[in-house]
């Protein structure tokens, strides 16, 4: 093995044991969405040897949550015109047009495609996809499957593909950090196998291009309509591997969410926006509909206004929920059009059919980010994002109801695209950790054999230049979901975000001072990696929130009430210093600044397979897209 000497490391990283084990792939892809399985397929459908790793197993992502469905232009007398203009509209001055306009052209064919992989959405017996619409949405441009069941019909349609194609799965694993090439391009990931079986334990995935797909942040509150498994992995990873973030202060916060109490906690049930696009009303318990003159489309604004419009009235009734009214349907079209949503208000004793639903909203979504362009390449070459965990500038300061699953389908082509028209790059010797050449354990159980340079250079002690850092207890998380619950949730103010920024810090601080002090901190593994996640998301997020001085979209400041053009119409973009502090900076403008990478001319080609076609000399590509 290579005896020479490994640079020091490029970038914070999560204390771990040494990867035991470690494979190799031309790409590897972090999440099993509809992001990340999209992105597998038309990678491996042009020839790259796919890798998926994925926390949960393979058809548990986020994506089978989806109840709404997908927006597209597919109507008779609708355009991607008009979809732009929709989804501009709801991200109140934040949107990139050209993302928007690229995600509203290409989205129809990009549904196409996607019933061409196998997916079946709710048609009329002539066998015409059925429309409907959903808040912010002039035209009936949802698609939707099994009524309120489009996500799992989706990530159905895709998994199932995905087996067919034979691509390489690592399930139940938890991603870590990014691995680094000596150039500091992206060169693979750490990652952790819970369970038994063919990996196990601490690993290392080699691939020249790595993309991110890993979902949402949403488990960084107490009340959220995320899977446990949302706690952020993604964008602490793109932190610690010295990518900027972008516009993580705006959360939506989805106005209709099942309320099961005040002491509710985790994953709470959606009332999905297609209930109130079919017609149901909000109401107060007096009957009254508050929404009516508060905006045009009442019911169906925008989420961030329908969601201060329910806040408003509780507090102002000093109420704990709203009510959303649908018993005019009647049972045949519950049981027909919603019957996930009727099933989940019936298992908590609620009935739609004959009574109003108690709803408040609840964290739903991130609008922010990773920063990528539209390409999907992040500041961090070779290291690409798509879904949830992107910045594309597509939703701005807030989403419109259902292009996020249409965002994941839209920009995962292109990044396969961009991924594969040039060839994927040769991965380097890793410097994201010291090495040492026999840190890959021989005995490691079932460990595939893998070249002698790849294992020297995946082998990692976990340490960095600045030393590693503490991990947090697994208790930490819930200290942390109720430091952002009060402090940054829906109604925000320079106090509640300045105490919440304090809170954070003295559980950050703490940890290290026991490191420092005693030599002592949480033990490696999941729960504690995932804390550890979270807090540096929170963080994150409460930086920027406290420097948006403004309400702007689903940021909802009750000291800043009005929206500030002149001065806030940018974006603000975090990263993480060497010394484990936060680096906030606001661009000049909506526009964001230029991302450059630098393609190596070197392809990783595999015996009995063409390489992908390769330029001569290194090239830089520059858009002055995010």
């Amino acid at each position: 093995m290579s005896s020479e000497k490994k640079p020091a490391a490029a970038g914070l990283v999560l204390r771990a044991p040494a990867p035991g084990w470690a494979v190799e792939a031309d790409v590897v892809v972090v999440g099993s969405g509809v992001a990340g399985l999209t992105v597998a397929l038309r990678c491996a459908a042009e020839g790259a040897k796919v890798t998926v790793v994925t926390k949960a197993r393979l058809d548990d992502g986020s994506t089978r949550w989806a109840q709404g469905g997908i927006a597209a232009a597919l109507g008779e007398g609708d355009t991607p015109e008009q979809h732009l203009d929709d989804t501009l509209v709801a991200g109140a001055g934040l949107c990139d047009e050209a993302a928007v306009r690229t995600l509203a052209t290409e989205g129809p064919d990009a549904i196409r495609r996607l019933i061409g992989a196998g997916a079946r959405f709710d048609a009329d017996d002539t066998g015409e996809i059925l429309l409907t619409r959903e808040g912010g949405h002039h035209r009936r441009r949802i698609v939707h499957a099994g009524g309120d069941a489009t996500g799992a019909e989706v990530s159905r349609a895709l998994v199932e593909a995905v087996r067919a194609a034979g691509i390489e799965t690592v399930e139940n694993a938890l991603v870590l950090d990014l691995l680094k090439d000596a150039s500091g391009r992206a060169a693979g990931v750490t990652l952790h196998v819970m369970g038994e079986g063919r990996h196990d334990g601490v690993g290392a995935v080699r691939a020249g291009a790595v993309v991110l797909a890993t979902g949402g942040m949403g488990q960084v509150f107490s009340a959220t309509t995320n899977p446990a498994v949302s706690t952020g992995d993604g964008v602490a990873l793109a932190l610690r591997a010295g990518a900027e973030v972008s516009d993580l202060e705006f959360v939506q916060f989805h106005p209709t969410v099942l309320w099961l109490g005040p002491e509710a906690e985790g994953q709470q049930p959606l009332v999905s926006e297609a209930v109130r696009g079919e017609g149901a009303y909000l109401v107060d318990a007096d009957g009254v509909r508050f929404m009516k003159g508060q905006h045009e489309l009442a019911e169906l604004a925008p989420r961030d206004i329908v969601a201060k419009g329910i806040l408003r009235r509780m507090l102002e009734q000093g109420a704990e929920h709203m009510y959303l009214d649908a018993r005019h349907f009647g049972a045949q079209m519950w049981e027909h059009r919603f019957p996930t949503i009727l099933a989940a208000c019936r298992a908590h004793g609620i009935d739609p059919v004959t009574e109003p639903i108690p709803v408040a909203p609840a964290a739903h979504y991130a609008s922010g980010g990773v920063r990528t362009d539209l390409s999907g390449r992040t500041t961090v070459p070779g290291l690409y994002a798509c879904g949830e965990v992107a910045c594309t500038g597509v939703h701005g300061a807030n989403r419109l109801a259902s292009n996020s699953l249409l965002e994941g389908l839209v920009f995962a082509e292109r990044i396969a695209a961009d991924i594969t028209s040039a060839g994927t790059p040769a991965a380097g010797p890793t410097t994201a950790h010291p090495t040492t050449a026999d840190a890959i354990t021989p005995e490691a159980p079932e460990a595939p054999e893998v070249p002698e340079a790849a294992a020297d250079a995946t082998a990692a002690d976990v340490t960095t230049a600045s030393g590693d850092g503490p991990l947090l207890a697994p208790e930490a998380r819930y200290t942390i979901q109720r430091i952002m619950t009060a402090g940054a949730g829906v109604l925000r103010s320079a106090e509640s975000l300045a105490r919440a920024a304090a809170q954070l810090e003295r559980v950050h601080g703490e940890a290290a001072e026991r490191l420092r002090r005693d030599g002592k901190t949480a033990e490696p593994g999941v729960e504690s990696w995932e804390a550890t996640n979270l807090l540096l998301v929170a963080r994150a997020l409460v930086a920027a929130a406290l420097r948006r001085e403004e309400t702007r979209g689903c940021h909802w400041r009750e000291d800043r009430p009005d929206r500030d053009d002149p001065a806030w119409r940018r974006h603000l973009l975090v990263t993480l210093r060497p010394d484990d502090t936060l680096d906030v900076r606001t661009t000049e403008s909506e526009a964001f600044p230029a991302t450059r990478r630098t393609i190596p001319a070197a392809r990783l080609a595999r015996p009995g397979r063409q390489a992908f076609p390769s330029p001569t000399t290194p090239r830089t590509e520059t858009e002055s897209h995010p």
